[in-house]
């Protein structure tokens, strides 16, 4: 087996920017948005696809209105059966982000794995959940409970962290401690602070861990919120902190990139970080 692996990510802006438009009708829009993109990366030979956080609706966390709960499905639902299709003809894994409900009045911020022959290996729900202005994420999503898994796909063991996830370097480490050759981290995030921190934090992960991290956001405003500007900028970076490939901060568009795992046993072989780990010393990381 090969250790290049193709690896692709999908930004895109909202079609719909009337928001008050049906939420079955905006998820649809979102939906069929995606599908040339994701037959583009079948057709260029992707084998790893991930798409943007909540890749099927437009980010509603700056309101709290409670309409947006009806956009909530089960995981594995529908949204993950009819992509199935796609990563059986593609012969290609897809991480799908998507809105959980996992029972009446209990909703995640999830993303759910596809294996290359369709079959679902499982999902990671976020486990940090923001509550600021313009975020009011815990008004709609409850803080993960399935820690942080890896998912052992045709091509590489892969992890995923979600958006707000990516500021807290415990759960990066979690998921290298478990395997994780590529992460993925789809986000929507806008120009602020946050931008700066972009092309920081992550690369930073990607070295201190020895594993590639693959990085996704939305492009375009969103009316009527209007937080600010989705500013795109997806990319893939190396364990050594080197950006692989990256996307436009506007347009929406498929980037791409061919990760080599041996670079994670030279990395490793060099920076030998999970061996000089000293977990005895980190108790006070969880005292409360």
């Amino acid at each position: 087996m090969s250790d290049i692996v193709r690896c692709g990510l999908i930004q895109l802006a909202n079609p719909i920017n009337d928001e008050s438009r049906p939420v079955d009708e905006i998820k649809e829009a979102m939906f069929q948005k995606h599908i040339p993109y994701i037959e583009q990366a079948g057709e260029q030979g992707v084998q790893i696809l991930c798409l943007q956080e909540i890749f099927n609706g437009p980010y509603f966390c700056p309101s709290q209105d409670p309409r947006w709960y009806a956009s909530a499905e089960a995981v594995p639902g529908p949204t993950v059966e009819r992509l199935v299709p796609y990563a059986k003809k593609y012969k290609m894994v897809i991480v799908v982000p998507i809105y959980e409900k996992a029972q009446r009045g209990v909703y995640y911020n999830t993303a759910a794995v596809i294996d290359a022959d369709g079959t679902y290996l499982g999902k990671y729900r976020k486990q940090h959940i923001p509550q600021v202005a313009g975020f009011w994420e815990k008004f709609f999503f409850r803080p993960g409970n399935g820690g942080y898994p890896v998912f052992k796909t045709r091509y590489a063991t892969i992890g995923v962290y979600i958006c707000y996830d990516r500021h807290f370097p415990e759960g990066a480490r979690c998921l290298g401690l478990n395997g994780a050759e590529i992460v993925f981290n789809p986000s929507a995030t806008v120009a602020g602070l946050s931008q700066y921190l972009w092309k920081l934090e992550q690369p930073a992960h990607a070295v201190a861990n020895g594993y590639y991290v693959g990085a996704i956001n939305r492009v375009g405003t969103e009316p009527p919120w209007n937080i600010g500007k989705f500013y795109g900028t997806s990319y893939f970076v190396n364990p050594r902190g080197q950006f692989v490939a990256e996307g436009s901060e506007d347009g929406d568009e498929l980037v791409i990139g061919d990760l080599d795992l041996e670079m994670i046993d030279e990395v490793r072989n060099t920076w030998q970080f999970y061996r000089d780990r000293r977990p005895d010393a980190y108790d006070e990381l969880v005292d409360g």
